[in-house]
């Protein structure tokens, strides 16, 4: 059986298929999930009248907003919420899926007191259909929101803890071109005070797109090039594709076609398509051996030039081909040794490149450091393998708005570690527009600025000084907020809560909160409003939280929840309120690094043992608490009990109290509480 997709031929040896069902989630009427689509709003709108949202990891190009198409990862969940109840159902298939939804009232007849009663109920209505496999659901009943989180933590696992310089800032563009590129670029940071923790490198460092490689021309002594970065405290990111350059001299691709560890077409032969090197050939991460021998090529003398100092960037692992159907893979081609189609596995095909390169970097740290790994394609459980972004957005306003609702959705159904491109991928962005993203991305978990090849060069200290210093300063509060982060990612990992939260997560009861999209809580203490559109003078922001919920601005005025409140901006800063009765631990000095010392030594030692300062917000009652975190920033022994992990408690009487979480640690620092600010005595 055969079909035609435009010029493409897909032949189906067992027939067409299909597998579905339909949920029905009663007594609700909000859903949210299914990413991953650039709509702005964070609930699922109705697909009635519409197409139904589809699930099919694509390479897509400067991606249209508001629309069901499918993007660049898949993760097939719906959470519903309502007052009372919040559950979920996750459809564990990775093939092509569909999802409509549809919101309506039902008529429910019930006995009540010997009495017959129609009662009207709020129903969401969602319909399941995929391509091929099998019905396998799984769903979760909550019925509280953190316990639904912690339920499919459970089914699908936790963003790791990841380093501490990966929760910093990084530069990334297509391309920095050669060392000399590299040098001028930290240095424009350094000469500027601009904090930076990684540079990245994109496909141009490669020999000819050979991945593993670099470019004897432009980096002819990368370990050189690494170790000088290193002795910035920086650290460097690189770009490795899952294709490889059909050229039997490149050591990896004939390995790898020796081994018979590469995907084969319809018939059987080598699959060939078209990519970034020219005429390219894909690794079967379907098959245990291929991923073993991917990971293997993360090992110091295979990936020559390659310190403890570079980490990996996957891009183009939809996958992404060029000359084939919809910019993808073929769906008849063959994995392990031709016992499965390729349309059987394609959403998960991205997350086995991830969790490969994850495993080779253990392998070449033989399990001693956490690794740092980016993909741009996503299934249920990439979470487990590092971060992810939003792909190939655009320098417009419309795509700095969409990205705070991409990125609450990305940390409802568990993929935390996320962000979306600084200024955007494509086009250019005014100062203004890049200003305000810079004030956002400060307050989103992955904070990197991205750029094409095509753009102008836009580092922060390219700009005049007004600009770039509004730039460095939203660079400068990501920095002072790292231990608040740093603890958000810890508790993340144990409990599977997002970092990035809906106001309903943290108030689940307030109706008001289920369809705002533009507000947002980063853990449950700091309350956010991106700037999203040009010259906006005033900005209307809901303060959740009625009755005993107060909030503070800035400049530590004093708010009541259950409000809307009209706050004054200017470009200098966007609205920011903090919970009254939270603690929360910030850093005061500020280095050109997260792990820098005050020269310009390598050694770590300095930030491990810098002092932490504690913001306290009084609630109502004069009251707060808060946790604090701390560990080496970069290896696996806090899995060990190596870690301080405190509660903080301040009370009415002025006292504050902490507690150990550990009391058996084994974790040596010599970081100390400098100052302690207590926010609303007197309120």
């Amino acid at each position: 059986w055969t079909e035609m997709f435009h010029s493409h031929k897909d032949t189906r040896p067992h027939g067409p298929s299909s597998v579905g069902l339909d949920v029905e989630f009663i007594g609700f009427k909000h859903l949210y999930g299914l990413p991953e689509h650039a709509h702005i709003n964070l609930h699922l709108l109705s697909t009635t009248h519409d197409e139904p949202y589809r699930l099919y990891n694509l390479d897509v190009f400067e991606y249209e907003l508001n629309n069901n198409m499918a993007l660049y990862g898949s993760v097939p969940y719906i959470i519903a919420h309502s007052a009372k109840w919040t559950v979920g159902v996750y459809w564990n298939n990775p093939t092509e899926t569909w999802v409509d939804v549809d919101h309506k009232k039902d008529e429910v007849i019930r006995m009540v007191m010997m009495m017959v009663v129609m009662i009207v109920m709020m129903m969401a209505h969602s319909h399941w259909l995929s391509e091929s496999g099998i019905i396998d659901l799984f769903i979760m009943l909550g019925p509280m929101a953190d316990e639904l989180f912690r339920q499919y933590a459970a089914l699908t696992g936790t963003t790791p803890l990841p380093p501490l310089f990966a929760i910093g800032y990084h530069q990334s563009r297509w391309n920095y071109m050669d060392e000399k590129d590299v040098y001028s670029v930290i240095l424009g940071f350094d000469a500027n005070n601009i904090p930076l923790d990684v540079l990245w490198l994109d496909i141009e460092h490669t020999d000819d797109k050979r991945y593993f490689t670099f470019d004897s021309n432009r980096f002819g002594n990368p370990k050189k090039l690494l170790d000088d970065v290193a002795l910035t405290t920086r650290k460097m990111v690189a770009a490795v594709d899952p294709h490889f350059k059909k050229d039997t001299k490149y050591k990896q691709y004939s390995n790898a076609r020796s081994s018979d560890l590469l995907v084969k077409d319809r018939d059987g032969n080598e699959y060939e398509g078209w990519c970034w090197p020219g005429s390219s050939a894909w690794l079967d991460f379907i098959n245990p051996e291929a991923r073993k021998f991917w990971s293997n090529q993360f090992l110091y003398h295979n990936y020559e030039g390659s310190t403890k100092d570079l980490y990996t960037w996957n891009d183009m692992n939809e996958p992404s081909v060029f000359n084939g159907p919809e910019i993808s893979m073929h769906r008849d081609a063959l994995h392990s040794a031709g016992s499965i189609e390729h349309r059987q596995v394609h959403n998960i095909y991205g997350l086995y490149v991830q969790r490969s390169t994850f495993e080779g970097h253990l392998l070449r740290s033989k399990n001693r450091t956490r690794p740092f790994v980016l993909s741009r394609s996503f299934f249920a459980g990439s979470q487990r393998y590092g971060a992810v972004w939003t792909g190939d957005n655009a320098a417009d306003w419309s795509h700095l708005e969409v990205s705070t609702s991409m990125l609450l959705t990305l940390n409802l159904v568990g993929v935390t570690f996320s962000g979306a491109d600084v200024g955007g991928f494509f086009r250019n962005p005014s100062a203004e527009l890049l200003t305000r993203w810079y004030q956002a991305a400060t307050y989103q978990p992955f904070f990197r600025a991205h750029a094409h090849l095509d753009t102008k060069r836009r580092e922060p200290y390219l700009f005049d000084r007004y600009h770039m210093t509004i730039m460095r300063e939203a660079i400068v509060s990501r920095y002072r907020l790292l231990p608040y982060w740093y603890l958000l990612f810890y508790q993340s990992e144990t409990s599977g809560m997002p970092l990035m939260r809906p106001l309903w997560v943290e108030f689940p009861e307030s109706e008001d909160t289920f369809e705002i999209y533009n507000t947002y809580m980063v853990g449950s203490s700091i309350l956010v409003q991106p700037i999203v559109k040009s010259a906006v003078n005033v900005v209307s922001v809901y303060l959740p939280g009625c009755h005993e919920v107060i909030w503070y601005g800035d400049s530590y005025e004093i708010f009541k929840g259950c409000q809307v409140v009209d706050v004054p901006v200017t470009l200098e800063k966007i609205p920011v309120f903090y919970r009254g009765g939270s603690i929360i631990p910030i850093r005061e000095r500020i280095r050109r690094s997260s792990s820098s010392s005050s020269s310009s030594s390598s050694s770590s030692s300095a930030a491990l043992n810098d002092p932490y300062s504690l913001l306290i917000y009084l609630d109502n009652k004069n009251e707060a608490d808060g946790y604090f975190y701390h560990d080496d920033f970069s290896t696996y022994k806090y899995r060990d009990g190596h870690f301080v992990y405190r509660n903080f408690v301040y009370r009415s009487n002025n006292t504050i109290v902490s507690r150990s979480l550990n009391k058996d640690s084994k974790f040596k620092s010599n970081s100390w509480i400098e100052r302690i600010y207590i926010i609303g005595l007197g309120q």
